[in-house]
């Protein structure tokens, strides 16, 4: 009897404790994502009695306003995505007005594959892709870098960060979105969302990269950098953010509106709705394809390069600094017999004076007795070994771009020569071979001071 009625004492207080668990509040909540049955709106604040870790569901109150009469309960089950726990009914309510100005707002996808990223940027990492007509629920308008058009305008929209169906959080831009209010029920749809489509880790990767026309890739490998060309980030961009792909080239700058990205073969995809489509040959090189006006099929290759654009600027920049600055060293005044008194300043100037007998036929007869001084220039192979590099003077003149005249250098023990290179001796930014006829000009180390009139305050060193 002693055993009995002990687990009966037993089994009374398991008991008053489940009892007592489902009528104590664990808090109160705000929700994010309306309920359907019941149908209450989102930006309510609801009353929380048990979170379950292992269902992923809260169990919330029904209030009074919401709850059916025939219902006989008071208490229903909700995704843990589909509320905010606040704390007190205070803090709760204090959240809700808060959210209270996006509370019914929600958004359908007009994009296939519109990305959701960690950060309110179109550089950011996806975290999500979305479904042509999926719904989303808008929780609050973020600062962050605009979506850029075609034709380098910011684009019409805002960031937002949002929620999705099955809990997923992160920013999208609302160029692709059409934003609409939602009072609680069932959403409907403007258009059936179509299935879930597979995952595409190639495509993943492809629109993650930056890719950028075969000739960069041509560059880098070399070690031969037109920084000029690279400055003008030629590129194609499929803009997931956006659905506007953009081909930007010297000759060619199209952009092309599509709905979706579908596969077509293997590591093949079209832009639905643009005459656009894609093939990655390899992880680092892509074939893209157009049809213009015409009808023409038109194919372009484009690389991704092994590191940021922008540290491949910085990297260029600061080698030809340090190599302005080695002839700085150098000298940095010299002085010829016949051609007069060449000087550089540590801001990348140059001032050059007495050198009469150069005009017209290497310098123009327009040209200043002063200028900048730019180390864009690399040697041919076979010339690499006879000299130590080529850099371009670029006079102060008439024209507001200057007047460039290049030469290659050789440093020796008592000063600098330097050699004219005629324009028709280069290709691109490379010295192919020497004059037929050389012009060779011997300056001598000097510290004599100039007495050439000074030069106007130097601009930073522009490379």
């Amino acid at each position: 009897m002693r055993y009995r009625g002990l687990s009966f004492f037993i089994f009374f207080i398991l008991a008053s404790v489940s009892l007592s668990s489902c009528s104590r509040l664990l808090g109160w909540g705000v929700l994010l994502w309306s309920t359907e049955d019941p149908a209450i709106p989102s930006g309510t604040v609801l009353p929380v009695y048990i979170r379950s870790n292992i269902d992923h569901v809260w169990v919330v109150g029904i209030p009074d306003a919401y709850r059916k009469a025939e219902q006989d309960t008071n208490k229903f089950e909700i995704p843990l995505w589909q509320l905010e726990l606040s704390g007190g009914k205070k803090a709760a309510r204090t959240r809700a007005a808060e959210f209270s100005e996006y509370a019914r707002l929600y958004a359908e996808t007009a994009q296939d594959g519109l990305p959701i990223r960690d950060d309110p940027d179109n550089g950011a990492r996806r975290v999500y892709r979305l479904r042509m007509g999926q719904i989303i629920k808008i929780l609050a308008k973020a600062q962050g870098n605009p979506a850029i058009s075609a034709t380098g305008d910011p684009l019409p929209g805002d960031w937002y960060r949002v929620l999705t169906e099955d809990g997923a959080v992160g920013y999208c831009f609302s160029y692709r979105l059409k934003l609409f209010e939602h009072t609680g029920g069932a959403l409907a749809l403007t258009q059936a969302a179509p299935a879930v489509e597979k995952e595409d880790p190639d495509l993943d990767m492809l629109l993650s990269r930056s890719w950028y026309p075969d000739w960069y890739g041509t560059m880098i490998s070399s070690k031969r950098i037109d920084l000029e060309d690279l400055e003008k980030q030629w590129r194609f961009s499929p803009s997931p953010d956006t659905g506007i792909a953009h081909i930007y080239l010297p000759t060619v700058d199209l952009s092309f509106s599509y709905t979706g990205i579908q596969g077509a073969g293997s590591r093949s995809w079209r832009f639905e709705g643009a005459p656009l489509q894609m093939h990655l040959q390899s992880d680092t090189t892509l074939t893209v394809q157009y049809t213009e006006n015409g009808g023409a099929l038109k194919s372009v290759i484009f690389v991704s390069l092994p590191m940021e654009l922008g540290d491949l600027i910085v990297q260029e920049t600061e080698r030809r600094e340090a190599l302005f600055q080695n002839l700085y060293t150098l000298g940095p005044a010299f002085q010829s017999t016949n051609y007069g008194n060449l000087s550089f300043a540590r801001t990348g100037k140059f001032t050059w004076t007495g050198n009469n007998i150069l005009i017209p036929q290497i310098i123009p007869a327009s040209a200043l007795g002063s200028g900048s001084v730019s180390m864009e220039l690399f040697l041919g192979r076979e010339l690499e070994e006879r000299y130590t590099g080529a850099f371009t003077l670029q006079f102060d003149g008439i024209s507001s771009s200057g007047i460039k005249v290049n030469f290659m250098y050789i440093v020796e023990d008592q000063g600098l020569r330097i050699e004219y290179v005629p324009p028709d001796n280069l290709e691109g930014v490379t010295v192919t071979r020497r004059a037929a006829t050389p012009t060779v000009i011997y300056f001598f180390k000097t510290d004599r001071p100039q007495t050439a009139a000074p030069i106007q305050a130097a601009n930073p060193l522009e490379f």
